[in-house]
């Protein structure tokens, strides 16, 4: 760049930025006119097309490389993800069932091309360029580079939506971004073969997926899943907190249609006054057991706690919890064998709070969730105990001791619950076998509340029930710290 301060000079500029490490490439363009053109016309004369885009339509697609002789494009995506192996593949799949069914609707040659060569289809695996970015080079030696905010689709290039278009026609700008375009499909996406648009909803053939075809021609191939970022964690929590709007939105027409009226929104207003409230009323009778762990620090409803207690107050504390286990003495059969069930859940209740965490690291890595549970079950003969056991722990850990009642129950409160409640189990106490089979198992089996949206304050859910839960299914084995 030419000297002076980065805003300096007379005339306009337009600056294409590309990121590498934590310094900017900045291209420095001189402003010289605008042009109406039409996106053909923005196209036409060119032999060789080479893309980069992240958001796309495939009939466009479809239509501009029909333009070249030769043509290369990078699919990115524009949603978020942490790019570990299994959302790699997914959006790699779908993005080839997408062009393949888009060619065959059209009837369009684009796998033909594909087969003899003159198309080449990429796809990202890693997010490290965000440019929509059209290299194109004629035969004669005539270039032209089309930067800006324009993905490759009819919305963006038909003219009907505001875009940031720029275009450059001389040859140092030709050759600045095809190194740029070469370097980004080295490093940070795969191919995809002629075999893999035969994969047939990703169950046959799988290994021609483009990610695992590097794979057999690279030989090794390292996928490192990003850790939640700002930008991530800030859409995550609009997700959520759409999901919690939605049963309180209006509802559409028959055409799919929301005509919100001044009465439509003032019932809605209520509803989210109502929600609000209900919300409040349960965040002040449950507890919030927050666990930052890259800050070092925990809170319990807003207030700091004390992560260095003082030793003796921790020895007093177990103390006290040895001489309640020894009270179990007084019961009848095995009860050395009662004990240790006892205390092997105590040791995963008290573990709890950093399951969340736990998992979302376990996702993020492409790690089975079995080996780390969210969901206790405490179930034997009445009289042996369990409520008290559970108050008790509770009171432990954090000095009340609350609970929800079985016929409260439903896999929907609990879900609510869960996304209200931080980092303290939530106990069921008393539930009949009819009420476990109707809604325990089902909440059960689907454990993975909270893993998509990458939560990591979520509660464990506690059951506890009388004699009458007889059976445990093995899938419920499976997912369930269990004590009989």
């Amino acid at each position: 760049m030419a000297g002076g301060a980065l805003f300096d000079g007379d005339e306009p500029e337009q600056f294409s930025l590309g990121a590498v490490g934590g310094i900017l490439d900045v291209v420095k363009a001189a402003f010289v006119e605008t042009l109406s053109l039409s996106w053909e016309d923005l196209f036409d004369g060119y032999d060789e097309l080479f893309a980069v885009t992240y958001s796309s339509s495939a009939d466009f697609i479809c239509k501009l490389v029909q333009k070249f002789k030769r043509a290369e494009i990078i699919f990115g995506f524009e949603g978020v993800m942490s790019f570990t192996l299994q959302e790699v593949m997914a959006y790699q799949l779908k993005t080839i069932e997408r062009l393949r069914d888009c060619a065959s609707k059209q009837k369009e040659p684009l796998l033909e091309r594909v087969d003899d060569g003159s198309l080449r289809l990429f796809v990202a695996r890693r997010q490290l360029s965000h440019e929509k970015l059209y290299v194109l080079r004629a035969a004669d030696g005539r270039t032209r580079v089309i930067m800006g905010s324009a993905n490759m689709s009819y919305r963006a290039f038909s003219g009907r939506q505001r875009e940031n278009i720029c275009c450059m026609d001389d040859a140092a700008a030709f050759n600045w971004y095809f190194e740029c375009f070469e370097r980004l499909k080295s490093t940070s996406s795969d191919s995809i073969p002629a075999q893999a648009f035969a994969l047939a909803d990703g169950a046959e053939h799988i290994e021609a997926l483009p990610v695992l075809h590097s794979v057999a021609v690279n030989k090794v191939l390292v996928i490192e899943p990003e850790a939640a970022r700002d930008e991530v964690r800030f859409a995550l929590d609009v997700k959520n907190l759409a999901a919690q709007f939605a049963p309180l939105m209006p509802k559409n027409d028959k055409k799919g249609v929301v005509r919100l009226t001044p009465e439509l929104v003032k019932q809605t207003r209520h509803r989210l006054e109502d929600a609000a409230v209900q919300e409040r009323e349960l965040r002040s009778e449950y507890p919030q057991l927050v666990i930052d762990i890259e800050g070092q620090a925990a809170s319990l409803n807003g207030t700091a706690l004390d992560l260095r207690p003082d030793g003796a107050a921790v020895a007093h504390d177990v103390a006290l919890f040895l001489e309640y286990m020894q009270g179990y003495e007084k019961f009848h059969g095995d009860v050395r064998a009662m004990q240790n069930r006892y205390f092997e859940f105590a040791v995963w209740f008290f573990a709890t709070p950093f399951l969340a965490h736990i998992r979302n690291m376990a996702s993020l890595y492409n790690q089975n969730l079995l080996p780390y549970p969210v969901l206790g079950l405490v179930y034997g003969q009445s009289k042996a105990g369990k409520t008290t056991f559970l108050e008790t722990l509770l009171k432990m850990m954090i000095g009340q001791k609350t609970k929800i009642a079985a016929p409260d129950f439903t896999r929907s409160a609990i879900e609510q619950l869960k996304r209200t409640v931080k980092g303290a189990p939530i106990i069921v106490d008393d539930m009949t076998q009819s009420r476990f089979s109707q809604h325990a198992v089902e909440t059960i089996k689907n454990d993975d509340f909270g893993v998509a949206d990458r939560l990591t304050s979520y509660p464990a859910v506690v059951i506890s029930s009388n004699e009458d839960v007889k059976a445990v299914a093995p899938e419920i084995i499976r997912r369930t710290v269990i004590c009989r």
